[in-house]
């Protein structure tokens, strides 16, 4: 288990429920039936990946889930293989301390995606992957897994919930997930702070019509994203 600085408690201490039944059955029914219809895709981006940037296509990242217990994310790859993450690691550290230092204040830091200040991390293609989110459509094998929902908070890297104070934690009392509140929320617009608050509102209201609602919402965002 990560322990969390900021003399918080541990996360294995946190209150953490129960992966509710339905929500289970939307997330088999909901994977299994987009890894269906984006075989093709997935097929044309493996393909396009081993072509165009030396390495694998697939990109193995440790995550923190539901009560803290770390596991292994799948994604497209995106960036260099062997890619530094010291420049992302402290630049989410910032993030988190100055979201949470001028919590309220009008001037604010945002949750901006770091390849948005041109990462030099990003291979060419990458970037294209990462503005349509199509390199995220391997987590559907996480949510298979039961490691992930098709709804729920944005699972954090190790060194970012690392950074977290205790209330912060809430956010993983539930089961990460693709897409959330968060990201059809204001999403990069919003503070560290702003996110957190947004999932522990989801963790305490999940419901089958919130996620639907979600997911509903989530197909708009990502469209309107594409196009920008």
């Amino acid at each position: 288990m990560v322990q969390i600085n900021h003399n918080a408690l541990p996360m294995e201490l946190l209150f953490v429920g129960r992966i509710p039944f339905w929500k289970r059955c939307m997330d088999i029914t909901g994977a299994l039936a987009a890894l269906v219809l984006f075989s093709p895709v997935f097929l044309f981006l493996y393909l396009l990946l081993k072509i165009t940037s030396p390495g694998p296509a697939f990109f193995l990242q440790k995550r923190i889930g539901r009560g803290g217990k770390p596991f292994t994310m799948i994604k497209f790859r995106t960036m260099h293989v062997n890619a530094d993450d010291s420049v992302h690691k402290q630049y989410l550290k910032d993030i988190i301390h100055e979201s949470t230092q001028h919590a309220g204040a009008l001037s604010r830091r945002t949750m901006k995606k770091l390849d948005k200040e041109n990462d030099p991390r990003i291979i060419p293609i990458g970037k294209f992957l990462r503005k349509s989110h199509m390199d995220e459509l391997p987590q559907l094998i996480n949510v298979l897994r039961g490691e992930m929902s098709l709804v729920g908070p944005r699972p954090p890297i190790p060194y970012e919930a690392e950074e977290y104070a205790l209330w912060h934690q809430g956010r993983l009392n539930v089961i990460p997930g693709m897409t959330g509140l968060w990201q059809v929320s204001g999403k990069n617009d919003l503070t560290f702070e702003e996110m957190c608050r947004l999932d522990i509102v989801y963790s305490r209201r999940c419901s089958p019509w919130m996620d639907l609602s979600i997911l509903f919402r989530t197909v708009f965002v990502v469209a309107s994203q594409a196009i920008q």
